[in-house]
């Protein structure tokens, strides 16, 4: 039996916590002519330009990462933003880092014709597949590449950097095969690996 484009919409929008952008509607087969109506009657609530939610659909801590992910989309309906820095560190909850804006990198090319929420700081690099993972809706950069990245911009405390190093090798999350590709990269972080060790060998 055909689904309804009320049930398709649905299970787009499942597997993004609720929300969904006008173009998937559309292709779930809900006309744009009824997208008012159903804002209107408080099925749907518009969350940003062509992005909305479920109203019945649960809140969940980490909703605001879905959002901003399909306000990266491409002119395919592609998320362009990937969560990085401070946020990826959040995300994981691997140190107590803390930043009132969200962290997103995107491709070098990425354009936007409207103003960039106030909410996100853009990062311009293009990255590689494996540099990023998909959590519940939204991507955000591998420890490997987070470490890097935090750790090459300089931008947060040593202390902070430490922190989020112990608890993603703690976690199995970054290998020490991680830390020298790390290294050979940006061959200051040295020392936060050197730190790690030796407070392996004292205990």
């Amino acid at each position: 039996m055909t689904q309804s484009p009320e049930k398709r919409l649905f299970e787009i929008a499942s597997a993004q916590q609720g929300y969904f952008t006008s173009r998937q509607a559309i292709a779930a087969g809900v006309w744009i002519n009824n997208h008012p109506y159903h804002v209107n009657h408080g099925h749907w609530t518009r969350e940003h330009r062509g992005i909305y939610r479920l109203s019945n659909f649960p809140n969940q801590p980490d909703d605001q990462y879905v959002l901003w992910s399909l306000w990266s989309c491409n002119r395919k309906g592609e998320p362009q933003g990937v969560y990085s820095f401070d946020t990826a560190l959040s995300i994981y909850d691997a140190s107590d880092v803390m930043s009132a804006k969200l962290h997103m990198t995107v491709p070098k090319k990425f354009r936007r014709n409207s103003e960039i929420p106030a909410v996100l700081v853009l990062h311009r690099e293009d990255l590689h597949e494996g540099d990023c993972r998909t959590m519940r809706g939204f991507r955000v950069t591998t420890p490997p590449r987070t470490v890097l990245d935090i750790i090459a911009a300089g931008q947060i405390e040593d202390h902070l950097v430490q922190q989020a190093v112990a608890e993603f090798m703690q976690r199995g999350l970054l290998t020490r095969k991680d830390a020298l590709a790390i290294v050979d990269r940006v061959p200051g972080a040295a020392k936060f690996f050197i730190e790690k060790d030796r407070k392996e060998r004292r205990s």
